[in-house]
């Protein structure tokens, strides 16, 4: 451990990583401190299951699509990456009762969309599609930039006829936007509120903000993407495999297990940063990759400026998802879908509570999780990437799968977690029956379990709730001379995107030469 460096970077998720290999690359000496003792954060792939030690598992996030294609070119890094196709599948209950299952072939979809649902229906999606489509090609280039607010960054990058549109659709809720499209069918309106309205979230369909997030989660630019997340081969710990190695090319030393303290001030400035064990490394710049709370907490209270500490308090909220991740001896079989349908399993598996109105039933979940109740039918989204990415699967063939569960009461205790499981494969033994029994061994996370595992604090998977956005997010420059932040907390928003780790290190070199 070296006594002194330019900048030390708390934190090695993949924002640090990114700002590592920007920094040093820039000729500066960079130590990155990570308190796990693994790189990488919530992008990991581990062996989570002691009966099945050989199976490879994605535990936290588990697709990669908004990573900016600008920002791996301009790292010149490859992120080996595995197209899902179908990508999203939408079961019924019965033999012959129908499904939706999506993938590269618009034609087959729309035909299945027209057939399941109505022909109003195709056409609202196709509206919706070709908005969602010119919206993110124009904000794409925002991303790698500093913030503006809401308004400002309208005018700059947004082509007028869709201006108001994207402030609404930033500051309103996803149910609202949905509903200008005058979909007849509320079970497909359903499926796309939760899946980029809702997921990661501490919010129900009505809350502004919410737009926002189903903006961001459709901001798949990737190569070959078509506006789908991707697999990326060998899981996520790939996408910090390969950002750790680009960094240490370029001179940073990245130490694992190695929990920061306290960030040290002189004069009012960045000092350097003191170790858990006692020891200190001394540098001009800090760079909080962790996120902003835990940067807020290393400082002492009051060294930031109050206005930027209010407004980061008003807007905490605890995480209120659920992981269960699972080894899964063997597929399940869906009723559902006809012998000749292509396999369901690389797609996102969509299980919604739609008894009477399935919007009614997103509204009573997000009740019942406010009163602080398990929802009976909560929100599923149900992954299988071995049948992708086989690479991750052992020797006994086990298929690496989960239950991303959106929403549960950030208060689930791991007294109330066996009980769910066991509530949440019932659910999905309703849509494909006999999954229970095929479940070798899990490792679920409560929101407080996703703390202690990745270190963010309250267990929320986007450390600043996406319904926050833009400008009224974790700014890269704190305010405090040399003390910088740039995690998911940051802009543009909270998933694997890498832009904030880019973002804050050209704002340090900025800053630097200036």
């Amino acid at each position: 451990m070296p006594e002194r460096a330019d900048v030390v970077i708390v934190g090695a998720g993949h924002n640090g990583l990114v700002s590592a290999v920007l920094l040093a690359r820039a000729g500066l000496d960079v130590v990155v401190l990570e308190a796990a003792g693994v790189l990488g954060g919530a992008a990991r792939t581990e062996h989570p299951f002691p009966r099945v030690p050989g199976l490879g598992q994605s535990t936290g996030s588990y697709l990669l699509g908004l990573m900016p294609p600008e920002l791996l070119k301009t790292l010149d890094v490859d992120i080996p990456v595995l197209r899902r196709d179908p990508h999203y599948f939408l079961p019924t209950r019965a033999s012959g009762s129908g499904y939706l299952l999506f993938g590269s072939d618009r034609e087959a979809t729309r035909a299945q969309m027209a057939r399941f649902f109505s022909p109003e229906d195709v056409a609202a999606d196709d509206a919706m599609q070709a908005e969602i489509g010119a919206l993110r090609d124009d904000l794409g280039p925002a991303w790698l930039a500093e913030p503006l607010p809401v308004e400002e960054t309208a005018e700059r990058y947004v082509r007028p006829a869709l201006r108001r549109t994207f402030v609404d659709l930033v500051r309103g809720s996803v149910a609202d936007y949905l509903a200008r499209f005058e979909f007849r069918s509320e079970l497909l309106v359903s499926m796309y509120a939760v899946t980029d309205g809702l997921s990661g979230l501490n919010a129900g369909p009505d809350d502004p903000g919410t737009g926002h997030n189903f903006l961001v989660h459709n901001m798949c630019r990737l190569p070959g993407a078509d506006g789908t997340w991707m697999i990326a081969k060998g899981g996520m710990g790939t996408v910090a495999r390969t950002f750790a190695d680009a960094a240490r090319a370029a001179g940073a030393q990245l130490f694992t297990g190695t929990e920061v303290k306290e960030i040290s001030l002189d004069g009012g400035a960045a000092s350097g940063v003191v170790l858990a064990d006692g020891r200190a490394v001394r540098a001009k710049v800090v760079l909080g990759a962790c996120d902003p709370y835990r940067l807020i907490e290393l400082l002492p209270g009051g060294a930031l400026p109050a206005e930027l500490t209010a407004r980061m308090a008003r807007v905490r909220r605890p995480g209120t998802t659920l992981k269960v991740n699972m080894a899964l001896a063997d597929l399940p079989r869906f009723p559902c879908l006809p012998p000749e349908a292509p396999s369901p399993f690389g797609a996102t598996i969509h299980l919604l509570p739609y008894q009477d109105s399935p919007m009614a039933s997103l509204r009573a979940m997000w009740t019942d999780v406010l009163a602080g109740r398990l929802p009976a039918e909560p929100t599923i989204e149900w992954y299988v990437h071995t049948t992708v990415d086989p690479s991750l699967r052992d020797e006994g063939g086990h298929h690496s799968s989960a239950l991303f569960v959106q929403s549960v009461p950030a208060t689930i205790t791991d007294e109330q977690l066996p009980s769910y499981v066991e509530h949440l494969l019932a659910v999905c033994d309703s849509y494909a029956p006999g999954t229970s029994a095929l479940v070798a061994d899990a490792f679920p996370l409560t929101p407080a379990g996703i703390e202690r595992h990745f270190g963010i604090t309250g267990g929320h998977i986007h450390h600043v709730d996406n319904t926050v956005s833009f400008t009224d997010r974790m700014p890269y420059a704190t305010g405090l001379d040399g003390v910088y932040a740039g995690s998911a907390g940051c802009f543009p928003a909270g998933s694997v995107i890498g832009a904030a780790g880019h973002n804050a290190a050209q704002r340090i070199l900025h800053d630097l030469a200036g």
